[in-house]
């Protein structure tokens, strides 16, 4: 196994693995602690106290966030030819139906969001197996099956983001880059944080946030005070 780097091990000194940052400390100090040379993603990891396998607790929705992820995503929009223009002028990378199921029924998967209108969805259906473990199944949950083509595009390429909690009862999500500014991290991190707590299912018992890390791509972890984000 390869030793931490010099820079690791400087980022790791400091933070304090005892301590509940605030969101706002947080937010600077992942700036802080850094270790690529590249823009760096910044995640939340949020681990809550529901039961996946539940039907009832499956956590999932969608939020815009106030500044965006600082990422460009590309959107496929599956539709009939009618919504192909809507599509286009909306901003979407790639549209159309046939040819696309092909692609995907091959492996290419090389999008961020897959929006569909409701008549094609018996066509994408038989897409599950390789869009699912990829969370690109089109979903009228998180807006991605709709007929208002312009509206579901413009919002992916403004910011919002589906998110959903996994196997392990953890939901990860993208709250931007180290290039932003701290306020930036720290309103984009609780706008999400707002939303998982709105999508709280009523079957869920006891402690609902029961941790919360911010981290960017191969930093240490940096933990936030969950108790601080229930009003």
């Amino acid at each position: 196994m390869m030793g931490l780097t010099k820079k690791r091990k400087a980022a790791d000194g400091k933070v304090d693995d005892k301590k509940f940052y605030s969101l706002k400390e947080a937010s600077t100090l992942v700036k802080e602690v850094n270790c690529t040379k590249f823009d760096s993603s910044v995640d939340l990891h949020i681990r809550l106290g529901v039961d996946p396998k539940k039907a009832d607790q499956s956590v999932r929705g969608t939020v815009t966030l106030p500044h965006g992820t600082g990422k460009t995503k590309k959107v496929l929009v599956l539709c009939t030819p009618d919504k192909e223009e809507e599509a286009k002028n909306a901003g979407a990378d790639f549209v159309g139906l046939d040819d696309y199921i092909k692609k995907i029924e091959g492996g290419w998967t090389d999008v961020d969001v897959i929006v569909a209108t409701p008549a094609v969805m018996p066509k994408i259906g038989k897409l599950g197996k390789v869009l699912g473990p990829r969370n690109l199944m089109p979903n009228p949950k998180t807006g991605t099956v709709t007929n208002d083509v312009d509206a579901a595009v413009k919002d992916v390429k403004a910011g919002k983001v589906a998110f959903k909690v996994d196997k392990a009862g953890i939901v990860h999500a993208s709250i931007g880059r180290v290039s932003f500014s701290p306020d930036k991290l720290s309103e984009n991190s609780q706008e999400l944080i707002n939303a998982i707590i709105k999508a709280k299912p009523s079957t869920a018992k006891g402690t609902y946030l029961k941790s919360i890390f911010m981290a960017s791509t191969m930093s240490p972890a940096i933990a936030v005070d969950a108790k601080a984000m229930i009003h």
